[in-house]
């Protein structure tokens, strides 16, 4: 693997790190700063909410900037979030610095997937991408255990000032080891806005909020789940949810090849299978070993829909694939936000702790009927062009991957 990969995948670690690891701290943080734990979690929402507002809008400001300096000036602002959000004095400061951690979080990783696809060749861009994904499943086994253990034992404010340090470890490496990618003469805003218009685009960022909502409408009840009808203990929960990123982990290693093998085939078995496994999750709930199993799975099939998903939305934009790699981790947050939102429906409606999954099965289902729509509106043009493992954004040298 290029050291460049290394440090797209320690920037990775660092995202996962300060998003998952802030709701294992929200006790802590609302006696810090004197709100209830509902009330603190607000500070989640903020934090998404500056994903969504900053993929685009970051992106675009950038794009006439070289990718390797851009990434070097977002790497920073993210550095400088974490930090405002460790000295954040009250709630309000602490609202506004977490929104402000968010906002480069989807453009680091849509300038860094364009850029990871860059660095090896053609054929193998979706492995490229994947490794950089690795990042951030991984903090979801190392990262946010230690980060909210360290959190609990000394402040949830050293959790944040060890997420600024890795930020600042990651920087490092991105100086040192990404080389220069140079932007065409014609790109820019309009440019990467223009190619946003692509349909195919559009119906790829359904795809990615409708069928990764499935993921998310059992993810965000995971624990609760997990303490109501598993009977584990909440201080053995965490352990489970190392599991599930090991599941990530594994799905995120397929997810490579298998895309640059077949990138819709990939999706759709992905999404496919990620619905069967919310079903089968409905029935095993309730005994501790096929919970588990059916636990490790569900991570490993949510994230083997990531990778295709952003390599489609970058052969479909490839002109300028920036703002659309970036918008997929905007749809990401949205996926978060309806799939908990649809999933607190059920259970709010008496439908029982379990009821998320069979709503993520019809998330997955709703995901997967996109994604066959948009594969038969490509059905014509034969194949998915992937980005150019050099060259810039309007460079003609694209590989093949098989569509259909």
């Amino acid at each position: 693997m290029p050291l460049a990969l290394l440090a797209l995948a320690l920037v990775a670690f660092g995202i996962g790190t300060t998003e998952f690891a802030t709701m294992g701290l929200l006790p802590q943080i609302a006696d810090g700063v004197g709100v209830s734990v509902p009330h603190a979690g607000n500070i989640v929402s903020a934090y998404a909410l500056g994903v969504v507002v900053g993929a685009p809008v970051l992106t675009g400001i950038g794009a006439r900037i070289a990718h390797k300096r851009l990434l070097l000036l977002l790497s920073g602002l993210f550095v400088v979030g974490n930090v405002a959000s460790a000295l954040a004095p009250g709630f309000g400061t602490l609202f506004a610095a977490r929104f402000l951690a968010g906002l480069p979080h989807g453009a680091l990783f849509g300038v860094g997937a364009v850029v990871a696809s860059r660095l090896v060749a053609p054929e193998r861009a979706g492995t490229a991408v994947s490794r950089m994904f690795l990042g951030l499943t991984i903090a979801n086994i190392v990262g946010v255990p230690a980060g909210t253990a360290l959190g609990q034992q000394l402040g949830w404010r050293y959790a944040y000032c060890a997420v600024a340090v890795i930020g600042l470890v990651a920087l490092a490496a991105l100086a040192a080891f990404v080389p220069h990618q140079p932007r065409s003469h014609q790109a820019g805003i309009r440019h990467e806005l223009r190619a946003m218009g692509n349909r195919q685009v559009a119906i790829g960022l359904a795809t990615a909020v409708v069928g990764f909502g499935g993921f998310f409408a059992v993810y965000s009840y995971l624990v609760p789940i997990l303490t109501h009808l598993t009977g584990f203990s909440e201080s053995s929960t965490t352990w489970v949810l190392a599991l599930y990123g090991g599941g990530m982990t594994v799905g995120t290693l397929i997810a490579g090849p298998l895309t640059d093998r077949a990138l819709r085939p990939t999706l759709y078995g992905g999404l496919a299978l990620l619905g069967a496994t919310l079903v089968a999750f409905y029935f095993t709930v309730h005994s501790t070993v096929p919970a588990l199993v059916t636990l490790a799975v569900m991570g490993a099939m949510g994230a083997l829909v990531t990778t295709p998903v952003q390599m489609l939305l970058m052969a479909k934009a490839k002109n300028a694939p920036t703002m659309a790699a970036a918008s997929n981790h905007s749809a990401f947050n949205l996926a978060n936000a309806g799939g908990a939102w649809l999933g607190g429906l059920a259970i709010s409606a008496g439908w029982g702790w379990a009821s998320p999954a069979l709503v993520g099965a019809a998330l997955a289902a709703a995901g997967l009927g996109l994604a066959f729509l948009g594969g038969f509106m490509d059905r014509g043009n034969g194949g998915s062009d992937v980005i150019a493992s050099s060259g810039t954004e309007t460079s003609t040298e694209a590989g093949e991957v098989t569509a259909v």
